[in-house]
């Protein structure tokens, strides 16, 4: 259902497309296609209300015509597409020979007439079929009628264990106790607080509210316990809390009230008690809304703690605590306390491979642990291997399993359906993938899974899809270092296995890979993912026919498993990376896949583009990087509705890396669709820095200009940067040949916008140029560029940056007071000794590598190392470096700096974790020379051993 409902309605946009636009379709035509939108969009809403019921709950006959119309849009869809091809495929300004237009004109009029012709036949033949699937679907199912019955609380099983059979929840537990009880004594700290315990389904976070529960209900006069729910009745909810609160009463005595009622007698209820109530399994803001509506602030101590799955809620229900998966210590003590029959140890002589891999699949997850072991518990050893090569969350294993399938599909089927195409279509990646950010979307829009919104990219409405199923818990992100970034995500297994499955069920995506778990008919494959190298398996795909497939995802499979690009007709996603087979040849028919929409040919063998990529009206990504391309060829200009062009490569040789760089193509303002653009250019720069300039739509730019630019040439690439009014992003690199006098002129009077975020340009400016300050760029959160002096005005400019958290490898000067509130962000800084840290000052500071510089030469000055206590104002803190060269300094003043810095560490609540560089120092000599990994570093003659 959910695959319809998104197919549906991209279809229903390119319908719109369709008659809006000027194609000058034949009037029996156009009626057709109107009728068949208007057809479609009451499908669509029909459609729309049953994608909110789980598919395990659908009537046979419902998932049948869903299906059904599934292949019936998809169909349309290609059928508009090849018509929208064969009128938008001439392109006048590619050609200026007047002979040769007038003649591919003439040929193009012909061409659009028989496609209106062909178009005109499908949408007859699409239009009887569509009324035969009505009529059909009236005589055999309602779906009207199509609803959830019962709101099921998956979470019951919880409230009820016994405390002895829980693992790995006494930390958790202990943190939100002192949470919730912090103050408790101080009357000026009475006030209500709630802390809301979030994290993905499995996690326990029903298991520890109760745990809590348990151990603080006593010091409350009135406490309740209540579920929530995904689908939840709020009435019914303020109900149980109100027949908990009052065990006295009788459903009787409230069963007439209403919501507003309801609020009023609890809050009369609450108004003089203290009082304890757990909230649990909260899914939307809304509910929660009127539900603390009752929850009166009462100044008595009153406490309140609320679960839920979802960021969003969390953020808006309290104090969030974010719960974490088991260690795998604490996984292993569960797996076996749960093998063991409570007794904690493994029942056998020794742990199998077995066990380690059921573990390393459950990745810290309590309920799936708990539903591994237990299925385990009754299987013998020997037969462990069959059930780890076969196990998913069907019926027919043990009630855990089931559970465990059941809270899992739960966060499936509250995601919108716009959202579960795209968490579907991460099944085309293996086990344990790190799938980057940014391909990803740009993956979900060529695939249609993004649907426009007036004033808003594609890309950006893709990243806000991504960021949902991270705060819903779908996807685990992976955070960029230093940064604060999430820059890519993982799936974990549990999910990726319920993902799979589904895909499978509704030929979503078709899975080749070793072990045959998820493969299905390859003839209807829409979407082909290849999972494995077995050249053993390639007569399974390259000697069939697959006219549908629209995606092959086909990284790092063999060459013998690949069919020729001419077998796929309607194809709009192909990604070959990593292929190492693919070579030039393999390219032959890419012209004719006229509906690509992205090419990813990433890190492959390919020295050269086929000269009929132009052909491709419709690409919108393409990655070239870590190839061996050296050109683009010319009519890669046509490609106008290209958004994101990645070009350059950085391979391993004998001798290093070699940097291999494309021409400057002087052709790149014609790319004027271009949101995201990665090259490494040689060459003349003068029409490809003007160019950059029409890009007005780029939001991220990395240029690596490996050549040399004259004066003109730097002003022109300044200017075209200051016209880039949406960028977010710029890498500007290998402009090292400017002087500083260049830089300060040329970027003087430059005003770059608010959303600029990463900011890297390897050019040496005097001084911290003027705009880089909180008003002008209260986003930038990298910033990397060289400073000839760093004194306290920039320091200034840059700590009042907001979201600043990277400075790259900018050192701040020695003698430098950070005040309170300064770098609020930042997470890595380097710095010259001395320095002061006054409390408050970078508060989120993880690492910080400091140096002494002339310090050491002051040899008639009492050497004060007292700066170094200020360490411990640095809340954060977990690593210091601290890179230091003795040459020149005394004895005294070295022993007295490492007792400081030791003495600092020691003081300091977190401990960090401290490495010391003593270079020129004798005593240090061999420590160096074992802890780094440095060649150049020698032991010296003169070295002792300690």
């Amino acid at each position: 259902m959910d695959v319809v409902t998104s197919v549906m309605g991209s279809l229903l946009a390119k319908l719109g497309e369709l008659l809006l636009a000027e194609y000058k379709l034949q009037k029996g035509v156009k009626e057709d296609v109107e009728s068949l939108e208007l057809e479609m969009k009451g499908v669509h809403a029909a459609l729309t209300m049953v994608a909110k019921v789980p598919r395990d709950q659908l009537d046979q006959q419902v998932k049948i015509w869903a299906d059904e119309l599934t292949r019936l849009s998809y169909d349309m869809e290609d059928v508009i597409d090849n018509f929208l091809v064969y009128v938008e495929g001439f392109d006048p300004a590619a050609n200026s020979h007047k002979l040769k237009l007038l003649v591919e004109k003439m040929t193009s009029l012909f061409t659009k007439g028989k496609a209106r012709h062909q178009i005109a036949n499908a949408i007859k033949d699409i239009k009887t079929h569509a009324k035969d699937l009505a009529d059909w679907h009236d005589r055999y199912s309602k779906v009207k009628d199509t609803s959830i019955n019962n709101t099921i609380y998956p979470c019951l099983a919880a409230l009820y264990k016994n405390q002895k059979d829980l693992v790995g929840i006494e930390d958790a537990r202990d943190e939100l106790i002192k949470r919730l009880t912090h103050g408790d004594g101080d009357v000026s700290n009475q006030q209500l607080k709630i802390v809301s315990i979030y994290g993905a389904g499995g996690l326990g976070k029903t298991t520890l509210a109760k745990a809590v529960y348990d151990s603080l209900q006593t010091k409350f006069s009135c406490k309740a316990f209540v579920p929530v729910g995904r689908n939840p009745q709020v009435n019914k909810v303020l109900k149980d809390i109100l027949l908990e609160l009052e065990p006295s009463k009788s459903m009787g005595d409230i069963a007439i009230l209403d919501e507003r009622q309801l609020i009023n007698k609890l809050g009369d209820l609450l108004q003089n008690k203290r009082y304890f109530i757990v909230v649990d399994d909260i899914w939307d803001t809304t509910a929660w809304g009127i539900i603390k509506f009752a929850l009166l602030d009462n100044n008595l101590g009153s406490r309140v703690i609320t679960t839920t799955r979802l960021h969003q809620v969390a953020t808006k229900t309290g104090d969030v605590y974010k719960l974490e998966p088991l260690s795998h210590k604490l996984s292993e003590e569960l797996f076996y306390t749960i093998l063991s029959d409570g007794k904690g140890k493994c029942p056998y002589d020794q742990p199998s491979e077995v066990s380690k891999k059921f573990l390393q699949r459950c990745a810290g997850v309590p309920l799936a642990i708990i539903a591994i072991a237990s299925l385990l518990r009754d299987k013998p050893m020997e037969n462990w291997s069959m059930l780890y090569n076969s196990i998913g969350f069907g019926n027919g294993y043990n009630k855990d399993i089931d559970d465990m399938r059941r809270i899992l599909m739960f966060s499936y089927d509250d995601l919108p359906y716009h959202l579960r195409p795209c968490l579907l279509h991460l099944s085309i990646f293996p086990e344990d993938a790190l799938i980057m950010k940014d391909t990803l979307i740009w993956m979900w829009v060529a695939e249609g899974f993004v649907h426009e919104e007036p004033g808003i990219g594609l890309f950006e409405i893709g990243e806000r899809y991504f960021n949902d199923l991270v705060n819903r818990s779908m996807l685990l992100p992976v955070e960029q270092k230093q940064d604060n970034a999430i820059g890519a995500c993982r799936v974990h297994d549990m999910v990726l296995d319920i993902i799979c499955l589904l895909s499978k069920e509704q030929n979503f995506v078709t899975i080749l890979d070793s072990n045959g778990k998820y493969s299905s008919s390859q003839s209807k494959a829409r979407r082909l993912a290849v999972q494995t190298r077995d050249e053993e398996q390639h007569n399974h795909l390259v000697n069939k026919s697959m006219p549908k497939l629209r995606s092959c995802y086909a990284s790092m499979c063999h060459i013998s498993m690949m069919p020729s690009l001419s077998c796929f007709q309607v194809l709009r996603v192909l990604d070959m990376k990593n292929c190492k087979f693919l070579e030039n040849c393999h390219l032959e028919h890419l012209g004719k896949s006229h509906l690509l929409r992205y090419l990813s040919l990433e890190n492959t063998n390919i020295s050269e583009l086929p000269k009929d990529i132009g052909d491709l009206k419709f690409l919108q990504t393409l990655d070239l990087r870590n190839c061996k391309i050296k050109g683009l060829p010319q009519s890669t200009s046509l490609l106008r509705k290209l958004k994101c062009l990645r070009v350059g490569s950085m391979r391993l040789c004998t001798d290093g890396f070699e940097h291999i760089c494309i021409e400057a193509p002087n052709w790149i303002g014609n790319l004027t669709s271009l949101e995201e653009l990665s090259l490494k250019i040689s060459g003349e720069f003068s029409t490809f820095v003007e160019g950059l300039g029409k890009l007005t739509e780029l939001r991220v730019l990395g240029c690596d200009l490996r050549g040399h630019l004259d004066e003109r040439s730097m002003k022109t690439l300044v200017g075209s940067v200051c016209k880039l009014e949406k960028i977010q992003i710029i890498h500007l690199e290998d402009l090292d040949e400017w002087s500083e006098m260049e830089t300060d002129t040329y970027w003087a009077g430059y005003k770059p916008p608010r959303e600029l975020r990463d900011l890297s340009m390897s050019s040496t400016f005097s001084r911290l140029p003027a705009w880089i300050n909180s008003s002008l760029l209260p986003n930038l959160s990298k910033l990397k560029m060289d400073l000839y002096h760093f004194e306290e005005p920039d320091v200034v400019n840059l700590g009042g940056l907001p979201k600043l958290c990277d400075m790259g490898n900018l050192w701040i000067d020695s003698y430098i007071e950070f005040p309170d509130g300064a770098f609020p962000k930042l997470r890595y800084c380097g710095i010259h000794a001395p320095f002061w840290f006054l409390p408050g000052s970078m508060r989120s500071l993880e690492c910080i590598t400091f140096g002494f510089g002339t310090m050491w030469y002051m040899r008639d000055a009492v050497i004060d190392f007292d700066f170094i206590s200020t360490l411990v104002n640095l809340p954060s803190l977990r690593w210091v470096f601290a890179n230091i060269d003795c040459h020149g300094a005394r004895a005294s003043d070295v022993e007295k700096m490492e007792a400081a810095v030791r003495q600092a560490i020691d003081n300091h609540p977190n401990h960090p974790t401290l490495d010391l560089d003593m270079s020129g120092d004798p005593r240090f000599w061999l420590l160096i020379y074992i802890h780094t990994d440095d060649k150049r570093t020698s032991l010296p003659s003169s070295a002792s051993c300690y």
